[in-house]
Order: structure tokens, then sequence, then C-alpha cells
């Protein structure tokens, strides 16, 4: 049966845990208690004391006491934390964690989790929950659980809330995975009103025998694919939607940050890339646009989230920044330009259809791309048919085994 690693302040959740171990190791899993409380003792003996988690931060415990600030203290124990679950788990000793506490223990519970591998069950029953939870959760599959009341004894709500935490990690650990698959892994990046054209682009490779991971452009989405690709699981990408440089550029809500195009490029992992949705910039509800955009052309996507439509002097800027991006590339890279419209919206008709801002994009990449991207421009809108196709073919024929099929014959 699975290790269950349970991490928290012992000196003030100390009853928590311990009740908490109790109904895992009941369900026949095993339990490691990880100390990261650093005022007071622990009332019983962890699995890892907060001694050595502190060590593991690169201070004594001591040290911490005597300093007794509260922001290095919690610096120190993430990092300690962080480090001994990633060697805990290298040595199979963790199948899964779930962490309790307020905001710092939270954020030394989910710097923990961060540091193990995607699919690991993770459940942080945290004080914080209900709020922005980003800066805990970043590109993760962490599971949030808001406490309700406060993680501070044990009464009607907080023993409801904590067994559901107890019954979520534990079933997450005896449910089998139903499908298995060796098939090779690509990526792909959609947005709603890309999706016509990804999900043709997902068919085709799948039908080519490949398993294809789709990421939504949300910002954590770009960041989530960049993180995969540097790690080595992706062989090539489909990077059809780069619309999260629209948010890094004017401040948008969806920035996958600075780096977003950089993994690819530097792991050489061909890719197939494209201008999907760089016609908007998105923002929340309509009285969260920032006063210098409010005379600017907007959509109401959703009652959530208002669209703003980039002009000719962003989409200039865009087209220099991506290619760039792509001219750092030492894998095979293609771009593909859809000359009728780069989104839904983008299409006659629809309200950001933009000729001139359009051409302002193509134009800047023509320009500023180099000689290692080749260079494709087809007169179709992004969501019709054969632009997907040939963004499927032109990833296909860039992968190493096609190529050298293609050679042979």
């Amino acid at each position: 049966m699975g290790a269950v690693l349970l991490i928290g302040t012992l000196d003030t959740k100390g009853e928590e845990l311990a009740w908490v171990r109790s109904l895992i190791e009941e369900r026949g899993h095993q339990t490691r208690v990880l100390d990261a409380g650093v005022l007071g003792d622990p009332p019983f003996p962890p699995d890892i004391d907060a001694a050595t988690v502190a060590e593991a931060g690169g201070a004594s415990l001591e040290s911490l006491r005597k300093r007794n600030d509260r922001g290095v203290a919690l610096e120190v124990m993430a990092k300690g934390a962080a480090r001994i679950a990633a060697q805990q788990h290298a040595a199979g000793a963790v199948d899964a964690v779930l962490g309790l506490g307020g905001s710092c223990g939270t954020a030394i519970a989910t710097a923990a989790m961060r540091a193990l591998p995607t699919g690991l069950p993770r459940i942080m029953v945290s004080t914080v929950a209900s709020g922005p939870v980003g800066s805990y959760v970043g590109v993760t599959d962490i599971t949030m659980m808001y406490s309700v009341v406060d993680v501070a004894g044990l009464n009607r709500i907080s023993r409801r809330i904590l067994a559901n935490a107890v019954g979520a990690v534990c079933g997450m650990l005896d449910q089998a995975v139903p499908e298995a698959t060796d098939r090779r892994l690509l990526a792909a990046t959609m947005f709603g009103v890309t999706t016509p054209c990804v999900q043709r682009v997902r068919h085709r490779l799948e039908d080519s025998g490949f398993e294809v991971l789709i990421f939504h452009a949300t910002g954590s989405g770009g960041r989530a694919m960049e993180g995969l690709i540097r790690a080595g699981f992706i062989e090539g990408v489909a990077d059809v939607t780069t619309t999260e440089w629209c948010d890094e550029l004017a401040g948008g809500i969806l920035t996958a940050g600075p780096e977003r195009l950089d993994a690819a490029a530097q792991t050489g992992t061909p890719q197939v890339v494209s201008v999907g949705a760089l016609d908007m910039v998105n923002f929340g509800p309509a009285d969260t646009i920032p006063d210098r955009y409010r005379g600017r052309l907007l959509h109401a996507h959703n009652p959530s989230v208002t669209l703003m439509r980039t002009t000719v002097e962003e989409n200039a800027r865009l087209g220099e920044i991506i290619a760039s991006k792509l001219n750092a590339a030492t894998g095979p890279t293609t771009l593909m330009l859809p000359l009728r419209g780069v989104s839904a919206l983008d299409r006659e008709g629809q309200p950001f259809r933009d000729e001139a801002a359009d051409a302002a994009l193509f134009d800047a990449l023509r320009r500023n791309v180099g000689a290692n991207v080749l260079w494709v421009e087809l007169d179709l809108h992004i969501n019709d048919e054969p632009f997907a196709d040939a963004i499927a073919e032109t990833l296909l024929a860039s992968l190493p085994e096609r190529v050298s099929a293609i050679h042979s014959s």
C-alpha cells in the first residue's frame, strides 16, 4: 500500500495531524510525518523532525529560533521540505502528500508538493484555499481544499473536512489508472477561438499513432507546457496558439511570462508555431479594464472575461518578439501563417477582423525571422481544415523517425 507524506507544523497542528495519520493508517496506508514547525516542540515524534528540515533548507533550527524572523524561517523550511520530499519520493518512500495549514504552512507544504512529479496525489487542506492560489499551486496538479474553519483543533466541521481529505488522498492512491499508453507524446496549444484548428490537428496526430497533450493558453497552460518540454516529456509541439504573448506585452491577465516559446527552441524540440489568437488581450469583467484601455475595441467573451483587440503597433511588436524566439531555435522549426485570420473573432464579418493589424504582424515576422525557420504562408483562416492539416503534416515530417522515412523513400 502507498505511503502518504503528511506535512504540517506540529507545534500548532499536532492534534490534527495525529488524527489524520490515524485515519490513513486505518485504511491500510503507511504514513510519514514531516514536521515544519519552528517555534515549539512537537507533541509526538515525527518521522522527519524540524531540525532535519531546517538543515536541508540551509540553516539550523536553533538559528531560526534565535533569529525569530518568520519570513526567513518560512523560506528555509519550504526549501528543506521540498528537498526532502523529492529525496523521499526518489527513494520510493512517498506515494502521496497531504498537507494541513494556514498561509505559512500552506507555503511550506505546497513547496514540497511542487517538487514532486505530475500525477502524484497531492492535497493541501488550507485556510487560504478559497482565495487566489496560483502562487501555491504553480503549474502543478495540487488539489487545494478549503478548511472552512481554521486548522486549530478538532470539531464537527474540521473533522468532516479532514476526513474528506483523507478519503480523497487514499482514494487517489487506491485508484488504478485505467488506460496506459506508450505512445510518443506531442503537445499543442489551444484557446476557445482556435479550437476547431487544434482539435483537427490533435485527431490527425493521434491517427498517426501519437498521444497529444492540449494546453489551454491561459498563462498557466503555457508555463506547464514549457516545463514538460524542458523535462523531456514532449517530442514535438504544434504551438498553434501563442496568444499568451499578447497578455505579456499589453498587461493582460493570462501571461505565461517572458520565457514563453523558449523551451522548444533551447531543447531542440521540433515545433510548428502559428499566430493563434494574437488578435486579443485578456482581462476580467468589464469594470476591471485598465483606464488606459477604456477607448479600445473590446469584446465580452463571457461575464468574467473581456477581450481587447490588439493594435497595428502591438502586432508589429508581437511579430518581432516571436521572430526573436524562433530565431534561437536549435531544432526543426516552422512558422505557419493563416493570412485570412488568426482566430474565430478575426474572420470576415467578426468583431476583431482587422486586416491592417494582421498585416503588421505578418510583415514584422517576414522582416525578422531568420534562415533557420521554415516559412509557410497559406491563404486560409486559422480554423480552416486545410490549415490544420498542414500543421499536422508539417510537424509529423519534422519528427526524427518520420524524416528518416521520407528521406529513405
